[in-house]
Protein backbone atom coordinates (compact mmCIF):
# COMPACT_ATOMS: atom_id res chain seq x y z
CA UNK A 1 0.00 0.00 0.00
CA UNK A 2 1.17 3.46 -0.82
CA UNK A 3 2.39 5.85 1.83
CA UNK A 4 3.03 9.59 2.00
CA UNK A 5 4.98 11.28 4.79
CA UNK A 6 4.97 15.07 5.00
CA UNK A 7 7.47 17.19 6.92
CA UNK A 8 8.85 20.70 7.13
CA UNK A 9 6.00 22.56 8.76
CA UNK A 10 6.48 24.94 11.63
CA UNK A 11 5.93 28.38 13.05
CA UNK A 12 7.00 31.38 11.00
CA UNK A 13 6.41 35.12 11.03
CA UNK A 14 4.54 36.84 8.19
CA UNK A 15 6.83 37.33 5.23
CA UNK A 16 8.88 34.30 6.10
CA UNK A 17 9.50 31.08 4.20
CA UNK A 18 9.11 27.36 4.73
CA UNK A 19 9.82 24.34 2.56
CA UNK A 20 7.55 21.33 2.90
CA UNK A 21 8.61 17.91 1.75
CA UNK A 22 6.66 14.73 1.07
CA UNK A 23 8.30 11.34 0.72
CA UNK A 24 6.36 8.69 -1.19
CA UNK A 25 6.63 4.92 -1.12
CA UNK A 26 4.71 1.83 -2.15
CA UNK A 27 3.33 3.03 -5.49
CA UNK A 28 4.66 4.04 -8.93
CA UNK A 29 5.57 7.61 -8.00
CA UNK A 30 7.03 8.46 -11.39
CA UNK A 31 3.66 8.07 -13.14
CA UNK A 32 1.54 9.83 -10.52
CA UNK A 33 0.66 13.48 -10.63
CA UNK A 34 1.03 14.96 -7.15
CA UNK A 35 -0.75 17.72 -5.25
CA UNK A 36 -0.49 19.71 -2.08
CA UNK A 37 -3.70 20.52 -0.24
CA UNK A 38 -4.25 22.49 2.93
CA UNK A 39 -7.00 22.68 5.50
CA UNK A 40 -7.43 25.50 7.98
CA UNK A 41 -9.59 25.14 11.10
CA UNK A 42 -13.26 25.38 10.23
CA UNK A 43 -12.58 25.49 6.50
CA UNK A 44 -12.78 23.00 3.66
CA UNK A 45 -9.68 21.38 2.25
CA UNK A 46 -8.18 23.57 -0.47
CA UNK A 47 -6.04 22.52 -3.43
CA UNK A 48 -2.83 24.56 -3.26
CA UNK A 49 -0.62 23.18 -6.03
CA UNK A 50 -0.46 20.43 -8.63
CA UNK A 51 2.47 18.95 -10.52
CA UNK A 52 2.38 16.49 -13.39
CA UNK A 53 4.12 13.13 -13.23
CA UNK A 54 7.16 14.43 -15.09
CA UNK A 55 7.20 17.80 -13.39
CA UNK A 56 6.75 19.60 -16.69
CA UNK A 57 3.40 21.12 -15.74
CA UNK A 58 2.35 22.90 -12.57
CA UNK A 59 -0.79 24.69 -11.40
CA UNK A 60 -1.47 26.84 -8.37
CA UNK A 61 -4.37 28.26 -6.44
CA UNK A 62 -4.78 31.97 -7.11
CA UNK A 63 -4.12 32.70 -3.45
CA UNK A 64 -0.56 31.31 -3.62
CA UNK A 65 0.53 32.13 -7.18
CA UNK A 66 3.88 33.85 -7.25
CA UNK A 67 4.65 32.84 -3.66
CA UNK A 68 4.61 29.03 -3.66
CA UNK A 69 6.52 26.63 -5.91
CA UNK A 70 5.86 22.91 -6.22
CA UNK A 71 8.62 20.60 -7.42
CA UNK A 72 9.41 16.91 -7.49
CA UNK A 73 12.34 14.54 -7.70
CA UNK A 74 11.27 11.23 -9.18
CA UNK A 75 14.61 9.61 -8.37
CA UNK A 76 14.07 10.34 -4.67
CA UNK A 77 10.26 9.97 -4.77
CA UNK A 78 9.76 13.34 -3.18
CA UNK A 79 7.52 16.33 -3.84
CA UNK A 80 8.30 19.66 -2.23
CA UNK A 81 6.41 22.89 -1.69
CA UNK A 82 8.52 26.02 -1.32
CA UNK A 83 6.46 28.69 0.40
CA UNK A 84 7.64 32.29 0.39
CA UNK A 85 6.14 35.56 1.60
CA UNK A 86 3.92 33.63 3.97
CA UNK A 87 0.76 35.25 5.27
CA UNK A 88 -1.37 34.50 8.33
CA UNK A 89 -4.05 33.14 6.01
CA UNK A 90 -1.61 30.42 4.91
CA UNK A 91 -1.94 28.88 8.36
CA UNK A 92 -3.24 25.33 7.90
CA UNK A 93 -2.35 21.67 7.93
CA UNK A 94 -0.71 20.85 4.61
CA UNK A 95 -1.14 17.46 2.98
CA UNK A 96 0.41 15.92 -0.09
CA UNK A 97 -1.71 13.76 -2.33
CA UNK A 98 -1.07 11.25 -5.08
CA UNK A 99 -3.55 11.61 -7.94
CA UNK A 100 -5.03 8.27 -8.94
CA UNK A 101 -6.01 6.78 -5.62
CA UNK A 102 -2.62 5.28 -4.79
CA UNK A 103 -2.78 6.40 -1.16
CA UNK A 104 -6.46 6.38 -0.16
CA UNK A 105 -5.84 7.48 3.41
CA UNK A 106 -3.34 10.17 2.51
CA UNK A 107 -0.56 11.39 4.76
CA UNK A 108 -0.71 12.73 8.30
CA UNK A 109 -0.09 16.30 7.18
CA UNK A 110 2.24 18.95 8.53
CA UNK A 111 1.16 22.05 10.44
CA UNK A 112 2.11 25.49 9.16
CA UNK A 113 1.45 28.44 11.43
CA UNK A 114 2.09 32.00 10.26
CA UNK A 115 1.82 34.55 13.02
CA UNK A 116 3.61 37.50 14.51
Amino acid sequence: QGQLVESGGGYVQPGGSLRLSCVASGFPFNIAAMRWYRQAPGKERELVAHISSTGSSTKYAESVKGRFTISRDNSKKTVDLQMNILKPEDTAVYYCHAVGGYVPNGGQGTQVTVSS
